[in-house]
């Protein structure tokens, strides 16, 4: 049976976690930059182990006013600076509550960034492999930071996105620009089957892309979130998919 891993960001403040969490496999939780603290990010591992849900940890720009989705300067020194000590504060609770931190995943404005730049996504990489060289680094599919992660040793998985709009070159159409994020969720339900069983989206330009797909995101800061994952659950489920989480290396 073909399976997938379905991931969503959460811990962010939107107020679905609990919905969502029985939903899916693998929860990226925010780890007090772009959103969240100490007291949520307790409750949303505590969710996850209950639900047996994989626990990442989900870094952005320390940037609250714009929810970590700007793009801002920085070094690769302060890059892995910022990723490190987020982790290190997931991982700090995590373990309080004896239950292991499996992946990152960089948020917003440092995912597209480092999925773009060398430097960046090597930092993150860095980072990453610094807080726990067995952590599996999730980036955007035919990325930097996919290939930064590999250099570096880690386990990798590639990552696409059920409600988001591709371009032909495989990136997301930014955010800004109308169409970027599927509204419809017989739409999103439509592209997470495209992209798990076909291995490919709808560019905006028209055609196919390629994608491949070990995690697959929905968002779960939009209204629509919790009606979106039951429909996009039950559209691979009818498509024969199963799920479960991407497995550590030491898993096999």
């Amino acid at each position: 049976m073909t399976t997938v891993d379905l991931n969503c960001d959460l811990g962010e403040g939107a107020g679905s976690d609990a919905e969502l969490m029985p939903l899916i496999t693998s929860a990226n939780i925010a780890c007090g930059a772009h959103a969240g603290d100490s007291g949520s990010m307790r409750a949303a591992v505590e969710m996850a182990s209950r639900h047996r849900v994989a626990v990442g940890a989900h870094p952005g720009f320390d940037d609250r006013a714009h929810f970590g989705r700007r793009e801002l300067p920085v070094t690769g020194i302060e890059t892995v600076e910022l990723v490190l000590r987020q982790v290190r504060a997931l991982q700090a609770v995590a373990k309080s509550l004896g239950t292991p931190l499996a992946h990152v995943k960089p948020h917003g404005g440092l995912y597209n960034l480092a999925a773009r730049d060398r430097r960046i996504a090597d930092a993150v990489a860095l980072a990453v492999w610094k807080a726990d060289p067995d952590l599996i680094l999730f980036g955007l599919a035919g990325s930097q930071l996919l290939a930064a992660g590999r250099a570096r040793g880690l386990r990798v998985a590639s990552e696409a996105f059920a409600d988001r709009a591709y371009r032909a070159d495989g990136f997301l159409v930014p955010r800004g620009r109308e169409g970027a994020v599927l509204e419809d969720a017989s739409a999103v339900a439509a592209q997470g089957v495209s992209l798990v069983c076909q291995g490919r989206a709808r560019a905006v330009e028209g055609g196919d892309v390629p994608i491949a797909a070990d995690t697959l995101c929905l968002h779960g800061d939009g209204a629509g979130a919790v009606a979106f994952a039951l429909r996009l659950r039950a559209g691979l489920a009818a498509a024969g998919v199963g799920f479960r989480a991407v497995e550590p290396r030491s898993a096999g």
